[in-house]
């Protein structure tokens, strides 16, 4: 009993919310490896942390001896998920889909064992479905209930089209389920909807409904908006290490916490007694170097994570970077981009655009610790980095 609840705090870690606790549980009693899926639809080639939170709840399942089966959405992703779009989603061609799977692939094994996971294509059981299959499929729903979901209702109340084939997302990926006989699904919790259509279909197929467990979506650099690469507010699993360890360390001291909780395999009983020292008088700063050596040293190595803490501290001159740093948001134009003139006069380093760019030219403006050379340098929106003009001039801006 002592390992079950063990396990049971390890997987609800982080979680959003568990479909239905109680079967979890009587899974986990059973004493078998369960069958634990995820699926990802091969949109777009390069994952970021944000994509990590449900990977490493993915790991700690298969370090608990649990069979992972990683699914690449090679059949899903030609016809678009159509979750939280306002409008129909343009479908990726075979060409692309094959290209950004393998990619995905070769990122995942960063994080997953490839020994102990099953990696997956639903072309290999949806191309057999047939037309048949899927009218029979599509009989087991019904077009209320697809319309109580948040975006189609939204889509369908503003008389924005919704095209039939976006219908069939839901019913398809719910269909992976019923294929895989999965125990346990895992998923953001903007997929909700999509993994208890999984639950109805594995009932109308004479199975064990699975059980539903959503990850929250992991804010940005910005700590407003979800990470995305298109927001710019992002940190890349690739990204160099140096990179990596700059864009954590411009992560605000609060949001810092929810990155541990989220991201870190520490205990969190360590978390929580470098929390109770931060509120005693402990500087964020130096937790905060603990987190970008675990996120380096797991992507790349330990002694590339210590190499790029050392370069960050050399850039802001051994111990220049101050303990308390000031934290400024900003908000960007239209455009979606800050002239770094602009930026640094609204952030209060300099009184005018005139003297921010005589300050790049001088050499004296830094972000993250490199010298800006480029006084023409534009700043995207949710984009987070530590300024610094002069030799005690700093600041945090989040850019949204």
């Amino acid at each position: 009993m002592e390992s079950l609840e063990r396990a049971l705090t390890l997987i609800k870690r982080g979680t959003q919310e568990i479909l239905v606790e109680d079967a979890l549980r009587k899974k986990l009693a059973l004493g078998r490896p369960l069958c634990v899926k995820a699926g990802f639809d091969p949109t777009a080639p390069d994952l970021h942390l944000g994509h990590t939170v449900l990977i490493n709840k993915l790991r700690q399942f298969q370090e608990l001896g649990h069979e992972i089966q990683f699914l690449i959405g090679d059949f899903t992703g030609m016809i678009g998920d159509p979750t939280g779009k306002s409008a129909t989603r343009k479908p990726l061609t075979p060409e692309q889909v094959q290209q950004n799977a393998l990619t995905y692939q070769d990122q995942v094994f960063r994080i997953l064992d490839p020994e102990k996971t099953r990696v997956v294509f639903n072309s290999s059981w949806l191309n057999e479905l047939g037309a048949a299959g899927l009218i029979q499929l599509a009989a087991q729903h019904t077009v209320a209930r697809m319309l109580e979901r948040d975006d189609f209702s939204k889509r369908y109340k503003s008389g924005q089209p919704i095209a039939v084939h976006e219908f069939l997302y839901p019913l398809i990926q719910g269909y992976d389920s019923v294929a895989l006989k999965a125990d346990v699904e895992l998923g953001g919790t903007d997929q909700k909807f999509n993994l208890l259509v999984g639950r109805q279909l594995q009932e109308a197929y004479g199975q064990d409904p699975q059980v539903v467990i959503t990850l929250p979506i992991l804010e940005g650099l910005d700590g407003v908006q979800k990470m995305s690469k298109s927001l710019g507010n992002y940190i890349g699993i690739t990204d160099a290490p140096d990179e990596m360890f700059g864009k954590i360390m411009s992560v605000s001291d609060d949001l810092m916490w929810r990155y541990f909780e989220l991201l870190s395999f520490r205990e969190m009983s360590e978390i929580d007694a470098w929390r109770a020292a931060v509120a005693e008088g402990a500087n964020p700063r130096d937790i905060k170097f603990e987190l970008g050596m675990e996120l380096v040293g797991r992507f790349h190595s330990a002694d590339q994570a210590k190499k790029a803490r050392d370069a960050f501290v050399a850039r802001f001159q051994k111990g220049a970077l101050p303990d308390d740093i000031p934290e400024v948001r900003l908000t960007c134009p239209e455009s979606g981009q800050l002239p770094i003139a602009n930026l640094l006069k609204d952030a209060g380093f300099v009184k005018s655009t005139s003297e921010a760019i005589r300050m790049v030219g001088q050499g004296a403006v830094r972000i993250d610790g490199e010298r800006v050379e480029d006084a023409h340098l534009c700043c995207p929106a949710g984009s987070a980095h530590v300024f610094q003009v002069g030799k005690r001039r700093f600041a945090r801006v989040l850019l949204g």
